[in-house]
């Protein structure tokens, strides 16, 4: 089987329990750090599946941030392809933006552990399956999108009302980072709280996310190695 590669776009991006789900899966992996001076994606021919990651760009502000015409490119052909492509945050948006979604400042910025609300189609969906009504997930954006033309809806929250979705049957971006772990997490607190102040800028004050973390991280790693799994499996019968 090919490797599947997974694209980071944020030098503080750790992939959490992606890369550990993923290999007990059967998955071998490739990574490319997209900050990187010099970083070049490989071609789509020698990779079984693609799991763009997130970042802190608008999708479109590619003159401050060169690399994001490489991984619109390469997010474009993935749909093209019917490649397998899982979206995460700055993922999800760069497939709406394939999709001919604008991708603009969100009405509210989220963070930290947020409820997500399933739809009906979840329930037969390979990654969101696990999901129940009310579920917290890791937030941390200020972009949004509306649901691209003929993507399917797989989870709306109390706030931003697309937060995962899927194209035809190998495409899916999610808003939420369910990549992220404890370990993770805490790091980005850390930063975060060291560069503004979290609570003016956010609404939540660095302590009360560390309170959340304590109580919703356990089963948000879980979910996260369940939804990875899941794309496992979609990458094994495309990967051959």
């Amino acid at each position: 089987m090919k490797p599947v590669l997974l694209v980071r776009n944020d030098e503080h991006e750790s992939f959490g329990v992606a890369p550990s789900a993923l290999a007990w899966a059967g998955c071998d992996l490739r990574t490319v750090n997209m900050t990187r001076d010099g970083a070049i994606l490989p071609p789509l021919e020698e990779v079984a599946a693609v799991v763009m990651f997130g970042g802190t760009p608008n999708v479109d502000d590619t003159a401050r941030f060169p690399y994001l015409a490489a991984v619109r490119a390469i997010t474009h052909e993935a749909v093209e392809r019917g490649q397998p492509y899982l979206g995460i945050c700055l993922g999800s948006q760069l497939l709406a933006r394939a999709l001919g979604r604008e991708v603009v400042r969100s009405p509210e910025r989220e963070i930290g552990f947020e409820p997500i609300r399933p739809t009906a189609e979840a329930a037969e969906d390979r990654l969101l399956a696990p999901y129940a009504d009310g579920d917290m997930v890791v937030q941390w954006h200020e972009d949004t999108h509306e649901l691209p033309e003929g993507a399917i809806l797989l989870a709306t929250g109390d706030r931003i009302a697309v937060q995962a979705y899927r194209v035809g049957e190998t495409a899916w971006g999610i808003q939420f980072h369910q990549e992220l772990d404890a370990i993770g997490i805490r790091a980005w607190i850390d930063l975060a709280e060291a560069e503004t102040n979290l609570e003016a800028a956010w609404g939540k004050s660095a302590r009360m996310l560390r309170a959340e973390a304590e109580r919703s991280m356990a089963a948000h790693e879980e979910r996260g190695r369940a939804l990875f799994r899941g794309f496992a499996e979609v990458a094994r019968e495309h990967g051959a």
